[in-house]
């Protein structure tokens, strides 16, 4: 079995790292002594920590699956409803002081790293437009009221997503999620 690179340790180990500590929060210095590898190493693969935040979001985005909400084998509702119970167990299962990287570097870095705000922009779009798709499936089979309007109905449900993580942090508990979960599901789309 072939070694793992000084790239792939820095750039798995990052993941954990910047999730954990936020981007302002750990060094250069951090993120290799938990990698294990030598500090010079860094810019050998990467030009910046801003690469490497991005490096590391694109990965943790990799275990949202997101492709739970293209199941056409579930109803549409349903597959809404499974996509964000699999988020808050996952964000759950990390423990309460995270919240979620996406809303981590949105506070941290958005107002002075373009290319990673660039980034976050593009992401909460393609979410975005993922849940106004399923959105718009559910009202073709009259799951949820024709009268909302699918892709303002799924920014809201996004941007109430990400209040919850991040008051999730605050809160130390899963409450934060549980109100998300239970005005979405059991109010708004009921």
């Amino acid at each position: 079995m072939a070694r793992p690179s000084l790239r792939e340790k820095l750039a798995s180990s990052a993941v954990d790292t910047l999730h954990t500590f936020g981007f302002k929060g750990c060094s250069i210095q951090d993120i290799t002594e938990a990698a294990g590898v030598p500090k010079g190493s860094f810019f050998n693969h990467f030009e910046n920590k801003e690469d490497l935040a991005i490096d590391s979001l694109r990965r943790y985005l990799e275990g949202v699956r997101k492709d739970m909400l293209f199941d056409e084998s579930v109803p549409p509702l349903q597959r809404l409803k499974n996509h964000f119970n699999y988020l808050a167990e996952r964000l759950i299962s990390l423990g309460y002081g995270r919240g979620c990287m996406m809303s981590v570097f949105a506070a941290e870095m958005s107002a002075d790293y373009p290319k990673m705000r660039e980034e976050l922009r593009s992401t909460f779009e393609n979410w975005c437009d993922g849940v106004t798709s399923v959105l718009r499936e559910a009202q073709a089979k009259g799951e949820v009221d024709p009268r909302h309007d699918p892709v303002q109905l799924a920014r809201f449900l996004v941007n109430a997503w990400q209040g919850a993580t991040i008051r999730l942090k605050i809160t130390q508990s899963c409450e934060p999620i549980d109100d998300f979960l239970n005005v979405a599901f059991k109010a708004l789309l009921k």
